[in-house]
C-alpha cells in the first residue's frame, strides 16, 4: 500500500465518556500501521441504543449524520464490535425506502472496520509493544464475533506482546449479559449470565481480562470486582499500545 490511506476513528460514546485512553490507543497503533487518522467532531452515537429499542426514527436520523460526517474517509475504524456492528450491518437498512441514502450507507458499512480486524486485515499491521509478563485471558464480544467475524485478529495481535500468555476461559465466546439494553431490561438475566462469565473468568487464574468492546468489558470489570476478584480489566487496544503502565485498569481508581 502505497499512499498512507485516510481512516476516520469512530469514538463510541462509552470510549467517550467513560474510557478515552481506548481512543489514543486506538490512534496510536493506526498510525503505527502506516494510517492519517483524523476524528471527525461532527459524529455521533451511532444509534445502536435507538435500534434496539424500536426507535427507528431516531437511529435513522443519527445515521444520516454519520453518513455526512464519514463519508469523505477510505476506511472507517471502531474500537467496539457492537457500534462497528451496527454501522455496518444494520445501518443500511435504515433507508430501505430511499435508494440515494441506502446507496450512500452501503459505501459506508463497505468501508468499516473494527480496529483489530482493521489493523490485522486490512493493514497486515504487527505491533512491537513493551514486553508484558501477564497471564490473560480473552472474551469474544458477541456483535464483533458474529457480526463482523472478529476472533483470531485480536489474538494474532496479542501474540506480539513479550512475555504475555493468553490463558482461554472454558466458553470465550459465551455473551457476558450486557448486551446494551438487555441488561436494562432482563437485569435477572443478565446478572446470571456476568455472574457465569466471571467465574469462567477466575477459572482461567488469569491475572488480565482482555476484550475489544467498552460495553463488556464495564459489565465484566464491575462483577468481577463485586466479587472481589483480583484479576484487572483492559481494552485489547490498551495493551497493544503499551499504555498499561501508567494507566488503572478498568474499574480500578487512578494511582
Amino acid at each position: 500500500m502505497t499512499a498512507k490511506p485516510r481512516v476516520a476513528l469512530f469514538v463510541t460514546c462509552l470510549v467517550d465518556l467513560h474510557r478515552p485512553s481506548v481512543g489514543f490507543a486506538s490512534i496510536a497503533l493506526l498510525e503505527a500501521a502506516g494510517c492519517t487518522v483524523e476524528v471527525p467532531r461532527a459524529q455521533t452515537c451511532c444509534g445502536q441504543p435507538a435500534y434496539n429499542a424500536g426507535d427507528r426514527a431516531t437511529a435513522r436520523d443519527l445515521a444520516a449524520g454519520l453518513i455526512t460526517a464519514f463519508s469523505a474517509y477510505d476506511y472507517i475504524v471502531v474500537p467496539s464490535g457492537s457500534c462497528g456492528g451496527m454501522l455496518a450491518k444494520h445501518m443500511p437498512h435504515l433507508f430501505d425506502d430511499d435508494p440515494n441514502l441506502r446507496a450512500k450507507a452501503d459505501q459506508l458499512a463497505a468501508k468499516t472496520y473494527e480496529l483489530t480486524s482493521f489493523l490485522v486485515d486490512v493493514m497486515k499491521f504487527t505491533p512491537t509493544p513493551p514486553p508484558l509478563p501477564v497471564t490473560a485471558t480473552y472474551h469474544d464480544s458477541c456483535a464483533g464475533l458474529r457480526e463482523l467475524g472478529v476472533k483470531t485478529q485480536p489474538r494474532t495481535l496479542l501474540s506480539a506482546v513479550p512475555g504475555l500468555t493468553l490463558t482461554e476461559m472454558t466458553e470465550p465466546e459465551i455473551c457476558c449479559g450486557f448486551g446494551g439494553t438487555f441488561c436494562v431490561k432482563y437485569p435477572d438475566i443478565s446478572t446470571r449470565m456476568v455472574a457465569e462469565k466471571a467465574a469462567d473468568i477466575e477459572a482461567t487464574e488469569a491475572q488480565l481480562l482482555l476484550a475489544g468492546d467498552m460495553g463488556c468489558l464495564l459489565n465484566m470489570a464491575g462483577r468481577l470486582s463485586r466479587d472481589g476478584a483480583a484479576v484487572e480489566v483492559r481494552h485489547v487496544a490498551e495493551v497493544l499500545a503499551g499504555m498499561t503502565r501508567d494507566l488503572a485498569a478498568i474499574g480500578k481508581p487512578a494511582g
